[in-house]
């Protein structure tokens, strides 16, 4: 795929993954996402306010966690803008660069790297499913350079392996698996423990995608000396803002994280408007770039 021509964020990520077997249903509603296409996306535009409507009196709405399909898809598309300057999550099963973090190769809809090992169950968990696919050839090397910036072992034709198993519909269900089982799955949950709604459960599953899920987890237990959250009794955006300042601390540890707009002028622009259920129109800004999802 072409290289954005803004700068693809970088993530740093434990290798202590959450706990749960993988499976690797058939793509689409499997996942909980909306079919391609369901959501509506343009660039932002000055629009005119509606007529105000006779008020009326509606009935309580229960509010909706980010595992609703609809949900769930508007938070691959946030995630997306930030980490391949594209609301179009889907065109990145094949994307695959060195973005030179030390990290290895980043590739795939979240960035799986073969540095910190969710490439490498990615791949193992491929290979379970399609023994002797393309990139069954390259375990022993994805082990190997575990935890390493290296490409020993995978050069020169990795990339052009990954890019050709990403038009086999296996490869694409089990990087959706593998984002579920390790970051979406146990972010959601944490949020819903916690009584956050849709936004507080994207803030933790954006930053798990960054820092890896027990990096977001540590954030967490930093907000907690600051605020409570909702179900400790505390008021949700004040937990929220605590939850965000910490993983903008967390973030400028890194050269690589110094740009924290996809807080900054995303998660924290839909805090401050009071969109806690995550509700669109939703516009926001990464690198500079501008989006509206509909």
């Amino acid at each position: 795929m072409t290289v954005p021509t803004t700068p693809r964020n970088r993530r740093r990520r434990t290798l202590a993954y959450a706990v749960g077997g993988l499976l690797l249903p058939a793509a689409g509603l499997a996942y909980g996402l909306l079919p391609a296409g369901a959501a509506t996306t343009e660039p932002v535009t000055a629009g005119g306010i509606a007529a105000a409507a006779p008020a009326v009196i509606a009935p309580a709405v229960a509010a909706v966690n980010l595992d609703d399909p609809a949900k769930k898809e508007i938070a691959m598309q946030i995630v997306s803008a930030a980490e391949n300057s594209s609301l179009d999550w889907r065109a990145q099963f094949s994307y695959i660069e060195d973005i030179g973090d030390g990290r290895g190769y980043t590739a795939g809809i979240i960035g799986f790297c073969s540095g910190t090992g969710d490439m490498l169950e990615l791949v193992e968990a491929y290979t379970d499913a399609v023994p002797g696919n393309v990139l069954a050839k390259y375990l022993p090397a994805l082990r190997r350079v575990n935890g390493t910036d290296s490409h020993a072992g995978l050069d020169p034709h990795y990339p052009r392996d990954w890019r050709s198993a990403a038009g086999d519909p296996a490869f694409r269900d089990a990087q959706e698996s593998e984002r579920d089982r390790v970051y979406f799955d146990p972010s959601v949950r944490d949020g819903k423990s916690d009584k956050v709604r849709a936004l507080g459960q994207f803030a933790y599953y954006d930053a798990a995608v960054m820092h890896g899920y027990e990096g977001m987890r540590a954030i967490r237990g930093r907000a907690l000396h600051k605020a409570r959250p909702p179900s400790q009794g505390g008021n949700e955006t004040t937990w929220l803002h605590a939850f965000l300042d910490e993983r903008v601390i967390e973030m400028r540890k890194e050269e690589a994280h110094s740009d924290t707009s996809r807080v900054d002028t995303a998660q924290r622009v839909f805090l401050r408007n009071g969109n806690l259920d995550l509700n669109t129109p939703l516009e926001f800004a990464v690198y500079g770039d501008h989006y509206r999802i509909d």
